[in-house]
């Protein structure tokens, strides 16, 4: 390959002026980040603006992705399927309004991830669309929860806004509004996460106004379609790079008795045309969809295509519409990680085979060998992640409360030159959203949380570690709570790749108010009364490559943290330790250890 074709193209190869480009596309993805920090500092829950499950972004009126910043992969990566619906449904779009969608029959993700979506006009022409997507705590489901995976249709799931007109000259349309207040529980929560949605799109659109009127019309024109063609040429010389062939790889979900009950298989197949710069990635060899919440939406299959690529090459690549071209997903109606058929439940959408399917993509890339690919990430998720819901009646008047506690994130996967990342979460996530603040739930809800902490030995043993899961308990001040979590990864837990080590799996577990402790499962809904507390441990990410190849520093270092204990660094990695001269501090015994590892060769 000659070093013509390897260069990363610039942009002044499509005629545009580099430096302008640059200028713009900041600019773009400072509007995002205003928008971004609108949703985290207005709204209310705390599944929102302490842990950050949202995300924003800008597209074309034509549905091209123009940019995102720090956002949810999910949320972003087939963003266009969300705003295509509104143009085919509605012919008087027009400056002022705004439009909810949460559909996943119509370009939304799942039912709980509600999309305000907002048109940007100049002189009368649309131009834009700004968008806010929000996880919101509760959307009127039978069961206090938005994860759902026994819910067989839409009709067991809550609100479902379909490209519902919710504002129009600038203004609240009140009877949708008093129709989700009516349904929704802890209405005066969600409706300021809702105005805060509102706040991100119409910031965003002041502030692309401002642009336009700043640049001209023309030159903000001319700079989409430099740009969008800057983005697609990246992509090709980065697929470029990588050899030719297909590979497949194949993942599993837990069971989910009377809905899975051998668990989900779900297999990638991803063909890389070099010469070309292009990727298929085809999942229609997968299970049809199942009587339950764990079926994909369209816009959750696309998005984890074309994230276990993205992953693969180059991330500096402008992640818009031009570069996501270069990725094709082959999906099949009526498939759980394709098409799904109406009214098929999809409330899980968004986590479990979501997850899967993303793992499965980004794993392929491991068949190539080394350095190539990488090992599964943790799935989703424990009670560590769990809905809880009750009433606070700690104050003068008793204060009904539900939300999604984000207190152990799951454990990235390795991949050559790098441990997985404590924060991970999971590959759909990948460390966007954010830790729970001890302090801030505490404050907000009426729970305390006795202990969290690395779980030691759970990660995915390798020459580069999965990372570790999280481990922690957590229990009600006021009498009774519900909790609600779908606990992936208990039964299959994170594989490694390339003689890498599975990671440890996830699990949660109740303590009797006498001390003894059940293991709960996977999938459920358990009431946590007086005396009871919840114990839960998150999923750890596989290994990439022979642990035995682990730079013994490494293992030093893991030792020391207390996320490794020193019999495991003996046993996994061949590496001997003895304590330092401070009593508490490890280091390495070099010929021990190179006696361990001749003798295991």
């Amino acid at each position: 390959m000659s070093s013509t074709e390897t260069r990363k193209p610039t942009a002044a190869d499509i005629g545009f002026d580099p430096i302008l480009m640059a200028v713009l596309s900041s600019r773009f993805e400072s509007i995002i980040r205003e928008m971004t920090n609108t949703v985290m500092k207005a709204s209310r829950s705390s599944v929102i603006k302490n842990a950050r499950d949202m995300s924003c972004g800008i597209l074309t009126y034509d549905h091209r992705l123009v940019s995102v910043e720090e956002a949810l992969p999910i949320h972003v990566t087939a963003l266009e399927l969300t705003t295509q619906p509104i143009t085919q449904l509605f012919d008087d779009i027009k400056e002022g309004d705004a439009y909810l969608n949460n559909s996943p029959f119509f370009g939304g993700t799942h039912h709980a991830d509600l999309t305000l979506c907002v048109p940007v006009f100049h002189e009368g022409e649309p131009l834009f669309w700004t968008l806010a997507r929000s996880h919101h705590a509760d959307v009127g489901a039978p069961q206090p929860t938005t994860y759902l995976p026994y819910a067989k249709d839409i009709y067991e799931e809550g609100m479902h806004f379909p490209c519902v007109r919710i504002q129009e000259g600038f203004k609240d349309k009140a009877d949708i509004v008093r129709m989700a207040k009516q349904k929704i529980r802890v209405n005066n929560i969600w409706y300021g996460d809702y105005r805060a949605q509102v706040g991100a799109c119409r910031t965003g659109e002041r502030r692309i106004k401002e642009l336009i009127k700043s640049y001209g019309a023309a030159t903000i024109k001319q700079f989409i379609e430099a740009w969008m063609e800057y983005g697609k040429r990246r992509a090709i010389a980065a697929i470029q790079q990588l050899p030719s062939g297909t590979f497949s790889y194949q993942v599993r979900h837990d069971p989910v008795p009377g809905v899975a009950d051998e668990g989900v298989p779900i297999k990638a197949v991803v063909t890389i045309d070099s010469k070309e710069g292009l990727i298929t990635v085809d999942v229609r060899d997968n299970p049809d969809c199942v009587p339950g919440g764990l079926n994909l939406s369209e816009a959750c299959a696309v998005a984890s295509c074309r994230i276990g690529v993205f992953y693969n090459i180059d991330p500096s690549i402008p992640h818009n519409a031009g570069s996501a071209s270069r990725i094709v997903p082959l999906l099949r109606d009526g498939c759980v990680v394709g098409k799904p058929t109406y009214p098929i439940g999809t409330s899980c959408a968004t986590s479990n085979c979501n997850e899967r399917l993303a793992n499965a993509v980004q794993c392929a890339f491991s068949e190539i060998g080394e350095p190539y690919g990488m090992a599964e990430g943790g799935g989703n998720f424990s009670a560590a992640l769990g809905v809880v819901s009750g009433t606070d009646s700690r104050r003068k008047e008793p204060v009904p409360y539900i939300t999604q506690l984000m207190l152990g994130l799951s454990g990235g996967p390795g991949h050559k030159g790098h441990d997985g990342w404590l924060t991970y979460e999971c590959s759909v996530g990948n460390g966007i959203m954010v830790s729970d603040s001890i302090e801030v739930d505490e404050a907000m809800y009426p729970i305390l949380i006795e202990e969290r902490r690395v779980s030691p030995d759970s990660m995915g043993f390798g020459e580069w570690n999965g990372a570790p899961g999280t481990q922690g308990a957590y229990r009600s001040l006021t009498g009774d709570m519900v909790l609600e979590y779908c606990g992936d990864g208990g039964t299959f837990p994170a594989r490694g790749v390339l003689k890498g080590k599975d990671g440890a799996p996830s699990g949660t577990w109740k303590r009797g108010a006498n001390g003894h402790v059940d293991r709960l499962p996977d999938f459920h809904q358990e009431k946590v009364r007086s005396g009871e507390a919840v114990l839960f441990r998150s999923a750890a990410g596989g290994g990439y490559g022979d642990p035995l190849k682990r730079a013994p520093e490494r293992v030093l270092r893991d030792v020391n943290k207390k996320w490794l204990t020193p019999e495991k660094a003996a046993e996994i990695y061949g590496v001997a330790l003895t304590l330092s001269k401070d009593g508490i501090d490890y280091e390495v015994d070099a010929a021990a250890t190179r006696r361990l590892r001749e003798a295991r060769a």
